[in-house]
């Protein structure tokens, strides 16, 4: 079994001793989407922790993005319910590139690819997403990209 999913685990039995209400239904929430990312497919399997990486990043994002939905339907207690989750499930992500490296890796890319242009942006991705790896949002990095390659 990966690390990380022990860890989420140990965490789990801690947080029901603790009576952590939040942290309890988020890492059960958590340890259920495992559940059924592992039975998915055609036969049973055992995700690595970068593949449960992946699977926390998609869920932490699910959060904000419900989270900014229910603001804006002027529904702050949900919001604030669906940010408390987010909080828990980024204690379990790798901690985020600032702007300055996030820049750092995409020049390095771009020189590595020899880039030019806006045309050219697939090709620096292709090369940067694997170095990110989980560390900032898809969003920011296409961002950073589209910006130097203008």
């Amino acid at each position: 079994m990966s690390e990380l999913k022990d860890r989420l685990k140990s965490d789990l039995t801690t947080a029901m001793k603790a009576r952590d209400q939040v942290r309890t239904s988020t890492l059960r929430m958590v340890l259920a989407a495992i559940s059924t990312e592992e039975a998915a497919g055609s036969s049973q399997r055992s995700l690595g922790d970068d593949e449960i990486v992946k699977l926390l990043t998609r869920e932490a994002k699910k959060r904000r993005e419900a989270a900014e939905a229910f603001d804006k339907g002027g529904r702050e207690e949900q919001a604030a319910a669906e940010r408390a989750e987010s909080e828990v499930i980024s204690d379990y992500l790798p901690q985020q590139l600032t702007d300055d490296e996030l820049a750092a890796l995409v020049s390095a890319a771009v020189e590595e690819t020899g880039a030019e242009g806006p045309r050219a942006m697939g090709e620096v991705m292709k090369v940067v997403n694997p170095r990110i790896a989980g560390r900032a949002e898809g969003k920011r990095v296409a961002a950073e990209v589209k910006r130097q390659l203008s």
